[in-house]
C-alpha cells in the first residue's frame, strides 16, 4: 500500500496540464475517486495583472468558520452547518512562462475528516454537474409538462443509477429557475410579445393583439393560431367561454374561447388575458376575436352568468343568443335558496319546455307561492334574466346540445394542471400551447379513426342507419344512433297532405299526449327538406327521432340532405388546408441537429448493442467526438438548450414599444372559480370517450353531455 502510494503522488506531482481548467478537471476527477469535494482558493497574477501564473484547489472542508459568525446575535435564520474543519490537502500549479504549460508546484494528500465512498461522493458538490446534453433535454422534457422530480427519475433510469447521472433534483431546480430568468430577462410581458410577432412572421396568420395602459403595462393580450382561425370558419356556430384566474402570478383572468368540432369533441378558437372583469375589458376582447375571425359572429354563445360579460356580448354581438351555463344556475340555487321543495321546483323551471305564454304563468305561480316580493331576490332576479337560461325561451336556437359551458371548464381543468399563482406569462403560454397540441393530437387520432373505419351496425339494421354510419363521424353517429333506436317506439296518429307539403302527427307510445308535426316538402317528386316541432334539427343539427319514423314510413334508403351537416361529417375541413403540428417553438440550428442526431443514435446504439463488435466500434466512434467537445467550449455563453429567445425584425430595429409586465390585482372578491391544489390522480388512464387523462367515463363530462341528448328522444 506504501509503494502504491509513492507511485501515485509521484505520478500526480510530475503532471503538467494545458490550461488551468485542465488541472481543475484533473484533481476534482481524482477527489471523485477519493471521496472529497474540491474547490478554488489562492490565485496569483503576473505583474502586469493580465494572465494567472499560480492556482491553488483545495478539499472543501479547507480552512474554519471566522469567529464573529459563530458569536452573532443578530441571527434571523437557523446556522448552516458547519463544513469546514481545517483540511491541509492542496494541490497547487504554477504556468510556466515560456511554454504556457502548467506544471505541480506543490500537492499534499492529508485530509483531517473521513471520505466518502464513491457511491456518496458523486453528491459532493464539486462532482454535480448537468451536462449541456442533460441541459437539452431537461428543458425538453420541462417544456412537455413534466415536474423536476419525474425528470430526475427519467434520468437516474436512463443513466443507470443516481451516482450516475452527476446531478441532483436540487441542481435541476435551480438551471430551471436560472433558465427561465435568463429566457424573460427583458420583461415576462415584453418576451411574450416578442414570441407572439416572431410567430407572426414565420405564420402571417397568426394573430395576436395587446391592450397596455396609460403606464404601458400590459392588461389585455388575445391570440390565435392559423389553426384556431380555421376551425372557427368551420366550427365556430356555437362558443363557449367564461373565465377564471390565478394561473399566473399576476392574478389576470384567463379567457379561452371553445367550441365542439365535428368529432364533438372541445376545439379551441383562441384565447385572452385580461386584467378586470369589466365590460370595457370583455368588448375589447369580444371584438378583437371578432377581428380574428373575420368579423363572423357565432350564432349561440355560452356563458356563466357575469354581468359585465352579458353587457359586453349585448354591445359586441347584439344577434348572438346568449345562454346563460345550467350548471352555474344549479350551483346558485344551492348557495341561494333552502327550502328543497323551492330548489326541485326551481329545477323543473330550467328545463321547462313548455309555450312561453303556459310558462309566464307558471312562473308568476311559482313565485307566488315561494312568496317573492322584493325585487332584489335572487329568484327576482332570475326572472329577470330568464330569457338567458329557460328552455321555453331557447328551444329551436342552435346551441348543439349545450346547455354549459363544461367544455370551456374541461378545458381549463386540464389547462390548471401543473397551473399555480407563481407561473409567469411566457410559462403559462407554454403550458396552453401543450394543451392545445394534446386536444390536437386528440382529434387527429378521431380522424385517422374515422377515415379507416365505419361504426358497426347490424346486418338487419335500417339503411338509413347504415346511410347515418357512412355520412357521419362516429362520435355523431352514437347521437345519431340513439334516434334510430328511439324511433321504434314512436306511432302515427294522422296525415295532413297539401299541395307540396305533408304534416305527420307523430308521438311516442308511451307518451301519446305529447305530440309533434313532422313537414315534409316535396319538390319534383322527390322529398326536398323535412323538419319537425321538436326543433331538435335546429338545435342539435341532428334528426330527431320523429324525423327518422316518418323517413321509415316514406321507405327511404338516404338520410335527405338538411339531416346531415356538413359540420358533422368528415367533410367539414375538405375545403380547408390541414396544419396539424404546432409551430410555437423555434430552435437554434446547433440544436436543430442534436435532435436529429440523438434520435438516429438512438436506434443506432440498440442496434450496436446486440453485439459486442458493434459496441466496441460505436462506442469508439463515440469516445473520439466525446474527447474533441473541449473545442467547442468557448461557445458556452451563448449556447441555448431549449427554443431560441424570441426575437422578431422590430426588437433588432428598436422600432418594438417597450410594453411592462402586467400589475398584479388585488382584492378580486369571491371568484366563481379558484385554482384549487391538484391532488394526486390514482390513474393516468386516458378515458375512452374523450381520450383525456386522469379520469374514467363514468366522470366524463362529455360522456355526460351526450347522454343526456338521448333523453330529447
Amino acid at each position: 500500500m506504501v509503494d502504491e502510494s509513492v507511485d501515485e503522488y509521484l505520478d500526480i506531482v510530475e503532471r503538467m496540464f494545458g490550461s488551468e481548467d485542465d488541472g481543475f478537471e484533473f484533481y476534482n476527477s481524482y477527489a471523485l475517486e477519493k471521496g472529497f469535494s474540491v474547490r478554488k482558493s489562492y490565485v496569483e497574477w503576473d505583474e502586469a495583472n493580465e494572465e494567472i501564473i499560480l492556482r491553488k484547489f483545495v478539499c472543501s472542508r479547507e480552512g474554519s468558520c471566522e469567529e464573529k459568525h459563530m458569536k452573532r446575535e443578530d441571527r434571523k435564520r437557523r446556522p448552516r452547518n458547519l463544513t469546514r474543519v481545517g483540511c491541509r490537502a492542496k494541490l497547487v500549479i504554477a504556468r510556466v512562462k515560456e511554454t504556457g504549460r502548467w506544471f505541480v508546484k506543490d500537492f499534499i494528500d492529508e485530509h483531517t475528516h473521513p471520505l466518502a465512498p464513491r457511491d456518496l461522493a458523486c453528491l459532493l458538490h464539486s462532482h454535480r454537474r448537468i451536462s449541456d446534453e442533460q441541459k437539452a433535454d431537461i428543458v425538453e422534457m420541462e417544456i412537455s409538462g413534466l415536474r423536476k422530480h419525474k425528470i430526475m427519475d427519467i434520468l437516474v433510469m436512463q443513466y443507470g443509477g443516481y451516482d450516475e447521472v452527476g446531478c441532483t433534483m436540487r441542481d435541476i431546480y435551480n438551471f430551471c429557475h436560472l433558465y427561465k430568468q435568463e429566457t424573460i430577462a427583458t420583461g415576462d410581458a415584453q418576451t411574450v410579445i416578442c414570441h407572439m410577432m416572431a410567430r407572426q412572421e414565420r405564420d402571417p396568420n397568426f394573430f395576436f393583439k395587446n391592450l397596455v395602459d396609460g403606464e404601458g403595462h400590459l392588461k389585455g393580450l388575445f391570440w390565435a393560431d392559423s389553426q384556431s382561425r380555421l376551425d372557427y370558419e368551420v366550427f365556430g356556430d356555437v362558443v363557449v367561454f367564461d373565465s377564471t384566474y390565478r394561473t399566473n402570478k399576476y392574478n389576470l383572468l384567463f379567457v379561452p374561447f371553445v367550441g365542439l368540432n365535428h368529432h364533438r369533441s372541445t376545439v379551441v378558437f383562441g384565447c385572452g388575458i385580461i386584467s378586470h372583469e369589466t365590460s370595457e375589458s370583455y368588448e375589447w376582447m369580444l371584438r378583437t376575436f371578432s377581428a380574428a375571425m373575420a368579423q363572423k359572429h357565432p350564432i349561440s354563445v355560452i356563458t356563466d352568468g357575469d354581468l359585465a360579460m352579458q353587457r359586453a356580448i349585448r354591445v359586441v354581438w347584439p344577434d348572438t343568443i346568449h345562454r346563460l351555463c345550467v350548471w352555474h344556475i344549479q350551483q346558485n340555487i344551492l348557495r341561494h335558496l333552502g327550502d328543497d321543495l323551492v330548489k326541485e321546483e326551481f329545477r323543473s323551471v330550467i328545463y321547462d319546455r313548455s309555450p312561453i305564454e303556459e310558462h309566464e304563468k307558471k312562473w308568476m305561480d311559482f313565485l307566488e307561492r315561494s312568496k317573492v316580493t322584493s325585487e332584489e331576490s335572487w329568484l327576482h332576479q332570475m326572472y329577470q334574466m330568464r330569457k338567458l337560461w329557460c328552455a321555453s325561451y331557447l328551444v329551436g336556437h342552435c346551441f348543439l346540445g349545450l346547455s354549459s359551458n363544461q367544455r370551456s371548464e374541461s378545458l381549463n381543468s386540464v389547462l390548471h394542471t401543473h397551473l399555480d399563482g407563481s407561473m409567469t406569462l411566457f410559462k403559462m403560454l407554454e403550458h396552453y400551447e401543450r394543451c392545445l397540441l394534446t386536444r390536437r393530437l386528440n382529434k387527429s387520432i378521431l380522424d385517422i379513426v374515422a377515415l379507416q373505419s365505419v361504426p358497426f351496425t347490424e346486418v338487419d339494421a335500417s339503411s338509413l342507419e347504415k346511410h347515418a354510419a357512412q355520412v357521419f363521424t362516429p362520435a355523431m353517429f352514437a347521437l345519431v344512433r340513439w334516434s334510430t333506436n328511439a324511433a321504434s317506439n314512436c306511432t302515427m296518429f294522422e296525415i295532413i297532405d297539401a299541395d307540396n307539403l305533408s304534416t305527420y302527427v307523430v308521438a311516442k307510445k308511451d307518451r301519446r299526449e305529447k305530440k309533434f308535426q313532422v313537414h315534409c316538402e316535396v319538390k319534383e317528386g322527390s322529398l326536398d327538406r323535412i323538419s319537425c316541432s321538436c326543433r331538435k334539427l335546429e338545435c342539435l343539427r341532428t334528426p330527431c327521432s320523429h324525423i327518422l319514423y316518418v323517413l321509415g314510413i316514406l321507405q327511404e334508403e338516404r338520410l335527405p340532405e338538411c339531416c346531415v351537416p356538413t359540420r358533422w361529417t368528415m367533410s367539414a375541413k375538405a375545403a380547408f388546408p390541414k396544419t396539424r403540428k404546432n409551430n410555437m417553438y423555434d430552435y437554434s440550428v446547433s440544436l436543430k441537429r442534436y435532435r436529429e442526431l440523438r434520435n438516429l443514435s438512438h436506434a443506432a446504439c440498440f442496434l450496436a448493442s446486440q453485439s459486442v463488435e458493434a459496441y466496441d466500434r460505436l462506442k469508439l466512434v463515440l469516445n473520439v467526438q466525446v474527447d474533441n467537445k473541449k473545442s467547442s467550449s468557448g461557445h458556452k455563453e451563448c449556447m441555448r438548450y431549449g427554443p431560441v429567445l424570441p426575437q422578431t425584425a422590430q426588437v433588432d430595429s428598436g422600432e418594438l414599444e417597450k410594453v411592462l409586465d402586467p400589475v398584479h390585482v388585488q382584492g378580486r372578491g369571491a371568484p366563481k372559480k379558484r385554482l384549487k391544489p391538484q391532488k394526486r390522480k390514482r390513474s393516468t388512464v386516458k378515458c375512452g370517450y374523450c381520450r383525456q387523462e386522469g379520469h374514467n367515463r363514468r366522470k366524463c363530462s362529455e360522456w355526460e353531455e351526450d347522454k343526456k341528448l338521448a333523453s330529447v328522444d
